[in-house]
């Protein structure tokens, strides 16, 4: 019966996280939306940069840098809030 219990209470744990662990969730998914902003930003910087064009592969790859620090701060409050990751 007791085992029972704990197993319940382990498998209630593990299919429905709580209300953190969906906030940790969640602040991964935007850093990871982030990083392919960045990412995608630094392609059409590059993709500029080849044709000559500054102005514009200048400003994407202030966007790319943007999204990027953008990434980095969430993912860090995510792992902040899960205790996974210390401050520098």
């Amino acid at each position: 019966m007791r085992l029972n219990r704990l197993a319940n209470t382990i498998l209630k744990k593990e299919i429905m996280p709580d209300k953190q662990e969906k906030a940790v969730h969640q602040k991964h998914l935007r850093a990871a939306e982030q990083h392919d902003l960045a990412a995608q930003a630094h392609r059409t910087a590059a993709e500029h940069n080849e044709k000559g064009d500054e102005a514009t592969e200048s400003w994407h790859s202030q966007r790319a840098l943007e999204y990027s620090d953008h990434a980095y701060k969430l993912a860090r409050e995510a792992h902040n809030k899960s205790g996974r990751m210390e401050t520098p």
